[in-house]
């Protein structure tokens, strides 16, 4: 009888098991698509540019003696109503469902006790906030499309295709119009990136997704707040909310690349950190829920 010469290594996981194949992106899409949530900020995204809409026609078309702004050449055309809804949302409207599918992901599995479960798949911590994080920013860029492309549509049957009205008086055709406000849409996308990353930080941090998702807003209309706060001077220009309107410069006569690309070079850096942040902390944090 033979004695074994060595001991083999116990396996440190299951047969078959792969960590790059835990928690596909369309598992994931579907769980977040499913939610009432996701259905809730996407009809009222829809119906927005309805109730705008019915709005200028019981209120009649919008004018102002002093000053022309987006708003009130928001019945010339089809792309100027599209613009509108941008111009509207910008700010605080869609800083909302980019905080909410951002913010909402990780702590929402914590307040229902079943992140604990997710680790225990076992799903890689590093996998798990990529992924939702990548879905996360998938439904924050169509909520962020869907608003103006709703628009574009609206506007489109109730004021005709035609070309883009300028505030300072002159117009853009729709040929070239069309694709600067789809750069402009880009960039409002780009520059939610700092909020999106802030919400999965605090996502990250807490059991309480209106925590993360009210703490991503707040901050949102802080900065607002500090940038209309002329005293600051220079120091408005390291406030992501001074870049938020500068899509505008893609819809001038001559198209014009400097403030947007502060602006997204400002949101990427802050995001990264923060991102950063996000992954250090989830990796040491002790998960009970």
């Amino acid at each position: 009888m033979s004695t074994p010469t060595a001991v083999e290594a116990a396996p440190d996981h299951a047969a078959g098991y792969r960590a790059g194949r835990t928690l596909p992106l369309r598992v994931e899409a579907m769980r977040q698509l499913r939610r009432r949530r996701t259905m809730v900020v996407g009809g009222v995204l829809a119906a927005m540019p309805f109730i705008i809409l019915l709005a200028f026609q019981i209120g009649g078309t919008p004018g102002r003696a002093d000053r022309t702004t987006f708003i009130e050449l928001a019945t010339s055309s089809g792309l100027n109503f599209a613009t509108t809804m941008l111009f509207m949302g910008t700010g605080f409207l869609l800083v909302i469902p980019v905080a909410l599918f951002c913010g909402d992901t990780v702590a929402s599995e914590a307040s229902w006790s079943s992140l604990r479960y997710l680790l225990a798949a076992p799903v890689p911590r590093a996998r798990l906030l990529a992924r939702k994080f990548a879905v996360g920013l998938a439904f924050s860029a169509a909520a962020i499309v869907l608003l103006p492309l709703i628009g574009l549509a609206v506007g489109t049957a109730a004021y005709g295709w035609g070309d883009l009205r300028l505030p300072a008086g002159i117009s853009l055709p729709a040929s070239v119009a069309l694709p600067r406000l789809a750069i402009a849409v880009a960039f409002v996308f780009l520059a939610e990136l700092v909020i999106a990353a802030l919400a999965f930080w605090l996502s990250t941090a807490t059991d309480a997704p209106l925590g993360a998702v009210g703490g991503a807003v707040f901050a949102s209309i802080i900065t607002g707040v500090l940038d209309a706060v002329t005293a600051l001077g220079g120091l408005r220009e390291w406030l992501p909310a001074h870049w938020q309107y500068a899509w505008a410069d893609a819809l001038q006569p001559q198209l014009e690349w400097g403030g947007m690309l502060q602006g997204v070079s400002l949101s990427v850096s802050y995001a990264i950190v923060l991102l950063a942040l996000a992954f250090r902390g989830f990796a040491r944090k002790d998960v009970v829920s």
